[in-house]
């Protein structure tokens, strides 16, 4: 038998081809799925240490607060403006971190570039095997 020659019919070579196809595709959602998985996880993790980390803080800050507010009433302030100074500064305090935290979520990547490409090269692949049943 020729090395060289394929005696397999058209027929025999498309179904080939799309069993083939059909494989890559199937490999290709199961890359997705995992890179996806992958990506979405590292999120979940970023998110839940700001949770976790702004709940913590937020009982800490709280007292400190309230520390303020005493001190500067017994400094002399009426206590309503003793309350208002701290609760400015806290509310300018608090959008820097929702700030900072809404920034670093959306620098994270979720986008799976790994199965991107191989879609890119499976269409080329592909595409050179149609081509070349012609």
């Amino acid at each position: 038998m020729d090395a060289g020659k394929d005696d397999r019919s058209l027929g025999e070579l498309l179904s080939d081809l799309m069993r083939q196809v059909t494989t890559l595709v199937r490999q290709e959602i199961e890359l997705a799925r995992t890179e996806i998985s992958a990506n979405a996880s590292r999120a979940g993790r970023n998110v839940a240490s700001l949770l976790v980390g702004g709940a913590v803080l937020y009982a800490g800050v709280l007292f400190l607060l309230y520390a303020i507010v005493l001190l500067l009433a017994t400094a002399g302030l009426p206590g309503w403006l003793a309350a208002l100074i701290v609760g400015g500064a806290v509310a300018v305090a608090g959008a820097f971190l929702v700030m900072r935290g809404r920034d670093a979520l959306q620098r994270e990547d979720l986008l799976p570039k790994r199965t991107i490409e191989t879609l890119k090269e499976d269409a080329e692949w592909a595409s050179d095997q149609t081509t070349s049943t012609k």
